[in-house]
């Protein structure tokens, strides 16, 4: 479960997105309010918040979100057990609040409005709450038996890995077949599954290529260090004149357009080019 937490101003536009039928709300929790409708409820609160005028920001926001799995099992009486459990985590308890649960997506989650200003008319403090309202769903969590941020995140990174892996064994794969262009290397790529798409400085040079894979996109020094573009480039098998030809005007022909090269790739290429030269110096040199 994920939880976000913020400070804000406009109490009366909040209330009415949390109270919104359209969005299948339902109030799953309530404290020290009456009012039937966001109205009512929002005019609660300010009758509280007069006593403090200082303060602008003077309703906290906070948002729960179970994971995908957990919220379809979730229950009415079960998020307002989470509700309040996360209410106390955050040293809430005693204050008007008033949380909706929103099932219109295949993401359930809470709303959760609680009235900064306490009925002695001083404000609770809202530093670091982003990070805090994160501590206390952790907690909560945890404490209920439901996936933690942590756990989410670990799973991410186990997914991330292999998708990282599949990209690269098929990255490698592609190589063994020696494309001798990009335009080769790309179309080989796509037929294995994996989208390349070349990225484009704002000077209109090719920098580098992002790879699509499985609905993970990532850029190629971010599946690889030895799938930058600079180093793609080296293990393309270019011809020497076309090597040459790319180094000297510093283009590159790439889906029917003529585009430069970035300095990063143009010296990945000029590297490669001398090596072509001093294999064809030694080829020479050998009677080949």
């Amino acid at each position: 479960m994920i939880g976000k937490g913020t400070s804000i101003s406009y109490t009366g536009a909040c209330m009415g997105y949390g109270w919104n039928e359209e969005k299948d709300a339902k109030v799953v929790y309530r404290e020290h309010l009456s009012g039937n409708n966001p109205k009512e409820i929002t005019q609660e609160f300010k009758i509280i918040q007069s006593q403090n005028q200082r303060c602008e920001k003077n309703t906290l926001s906070f948002i729960l979100s179970p994971t995908i799995k957990d919220g379809q099992e979730l229950k009415d009486k079960q998020l307002t057990e989470i509700t309040a459990r996360f209410i106390k985590e955050m040293k809430l308890q005693e204050r008007q609040a008033i949380a909706f649960v929103h099932r219109d997506k295949q993401h359930v989650h809470v709303h959760l409005y609680v009235n900064r200003i306490g009925f002695d008319g001083t404000a609770y403090k809202d530093n670091f709450i982003g990070k805090r309202s994160q501590l206390a769903a952790e907690k909560v969590a945890k404490d209920l038996g439901l996936t933690t941020v942590r756990e989410v995140q670990e799973e991410k990174k186990n997914e991330l890995q292999h998708i990282r892996s599949e990209i690269k064994r098929i990255h490698e794969k592609v190589l063994e077949s020696m494309p001798r262009s990009f335009d080769q290397y790309i179309n080989h790529m796509q037929r294995n599954q994996v989208r390349v798409q070349p990225y484009i400085n704002k000077q209109g040079q090719l920098q580098g290529f992002r790879f699509e894979y499985k609905g993970h996109e990532l850029k190629g020094s971010a599946v690889h260090r030895s799938m930058s573009a600079g180093k793609i480039s080296r293990q393309i098998e270019f011809d020497r004149n076309t090597t040459r030809k790319m180094v000297e005007n510093k283009t590159v022909a790439l889906a029917g357009k003529t585009l430069g090269l970035s300095p990063n790739i143009t010296t990945a290429l000029a590297k490669k080019a001398v090596k072509i030269a001093l294999k064809k110096v030694k080829d020479i040199g050998m009677g080949i």
